[in-house]
């Protein structure tokens, strides 16, 4: 199933100028670059010809598969693998200081909510604090760009990581304002399909198993983008930004949970398995709302 069958919608393009403005020969460098989003945020960073990108992550199985992807794009952008987290203030800077970086995105942060519901002081440390030591040593740094990928889920939030996105955007908020240097703006995602830990993989690998297909409540429903857009979304975001911005994709009318389920199923080659057609092959199974999971979410 592509993710553009499932969109619901025609895909958001970007504006060509907008893309290169922040990246064309400056020195970039993307934290959680190990991540499904860090990652295609990299390749298409790479595309726009910087001096070189330096890869910030925490892992190092996925700094090591992302560098070795990442290298076989353009021999010749520099690209330097940097194995640190962001709760490491010095170690950041340090990092900002010798490669004298222009523009950072900002994408490494806990963001699986049942995940974060039962690890609540760990999210946010590296949400919050690890927000906050980037975002300090940007300014000390004197880096000119600094763009923070946030959530929807940080809209009146009911869940830990939702409240630990919104504390980082104040983060950002609040230093743009005593910044004199550096131009502090965040993007916020819908949730984005196909990225690590989202529904389509954990449908996909449940129908491939023949079912069910897990469905928390009937009438959930969510705002979908596609990597690709939520990328260009963040490059563009930073190249348009004054200081202070929250951006929004333009995602249109927001996706029932339950839909994207059967249209998943039959776009499988599957039917349906309900009271109505006992002889389908695979059923929906609704399990319940999860601690912090909304209805529906805002942007």
């Amino acid at each position: 199933v592509d993710v553009e069958d499932i969109l619901g919608r025609d895909p958001v393009h970007p504006e060509k100028k907008l893309l290169e403005r922040n990246i064309k020969n400056k020195n970039i460098l993307v934290t959680g670059a190990g991540g499904s989003i860090g990652k295609e945020l990299c390749k298409q960073i790479i595309c726009l010809k910087p001096r070189q990108i330096i890869l910030y992550e925490n892992n190092e199985f996925s700094l090591y598969k992302a560098h070795l992807e990442l290298s076989n794009i353009d021999n010749e952008i520099k690209i330097f693998p940097i194995l640190s987290s962001v709760l490491d203030h010095l170690a950041f800077k340090k990092v900002l200081q010798f490669y004298e970086i222009n523009t950072v995105y900002h994408t490494a942060a806990y963001k699986h909510v049942p995940l974060v519901e039962l690890n609540p002081i760990a999210a946010i440390k590296n949400n919050v604090l690890g927000t906050y030591n980037c975002v300090k040593s940007a300014m000390e740094a004197s880096v000119k760009t600094f763009i923070l990928i946030s959530t929807d889920k940080a809209v009146r939030p009911s869940n830990i990581m939702g409240a630990t996105k919104r504390f980082s955007e104040l983060i950002l908020q609040a230093a743009d304002r005593y910044s004199a240097s550096t131009c502090f703006s965040m993007v916020r995602f819908g949730n984005v399909l196909d990225s690590a830990g989202s529904v389509v993989p954990l449908f996909r690998s449940q129908i491939k198993k023949g079912g069910p297909v897990t469905v928390t409540h009937p009438d959930v429903t969510r705002y979908f983008m596609s990597i690709p857009e939520s990328v260009e979304l963040v490059i563009q975001a930073g190249a348009m930004a004054k200081g202070g911005e929250v951006f929004v994709l333009e995602m249109g009318a927001p996706i029932r949970i339950i839909d994207l389920a059967k249209q998943m199923i039959h776009l499988s080659g599957y039917e349906l398995k309900s009271n109505k057609n006992l002889n389908g092959e695979i059923e929906i199974k609704i399990t319940g709302l999860r601690p912090g999971e909304k209805m529906k979410e805002e942007l």
